[in-house]
């Protein structure tokens, strides 16, 4: 009977232990490259964290170049770049689609262009402007990957 409980509690103890870790690697970084005035960029950061992602805050003295660097096509640009797992993340782009993003292969990235009223970090009240998250392929075609109506 003794045997049995510890072999029980063993159990038990290794199934946590598995079930932590599994957890742990499922737990996303992502950088977040901003200039150091913008107040939206860091409510954006605020909203990833509150959904646990795990960013780190980069200061930059040239966004432009930043952008360039991760192939961000200007028609997709916005005021913040994010990057995870070597994708980008333009803009106001609400967690859920960054998590996504982590899972895909399809795509080099995805943006919110411009800074639309209501979407995460430029929160105005009730107000909430149309917008889409639209992914960039490989091939470098774009696609609407999640679709934000107005109210």
């Amino acid at each position: 009977m003794q045997a049995k409980r510890k072999g029980a509690r063993a159990l038990l103890l290794a199934t946590m232990l598995v079930s932590s870790i599994v957890q742990a690697s499922e737990a996303l970084t992502i950088d977040v490259h901003r200039d150091a005035n913008c107040g939206c960029c860091k409510k954006w950061i605020e909203h990833l964290e509150s959904n646990g992602i795990t960013v780190v805050d980069h200061i930059e003295p040239d966004m432009s170049a930043v952008k360039q660097q991760l192939g961000v096509p200007p028609r997709l640009s916005a005021c913040h770049t994010g990057v995870i797992n070597g994708k980008f993340v333009e803009g106001h782009v609400p967690a859920q689609q960054v998590i996504d993003l982590a899972k895909r292969t399809d795509l080099v990235g995805i943006a919110v262009p411009g800074m639309p009223a209501g979407s995460p970090g430029m929160e105005m009240g009730d107000v909430q402007q149309a917008y889409q998250v639209i992914g960039l392929r490989k091939d470098g075609a774009e696609q609407v990957v999640a679709d934000y109506p107005a109210r």
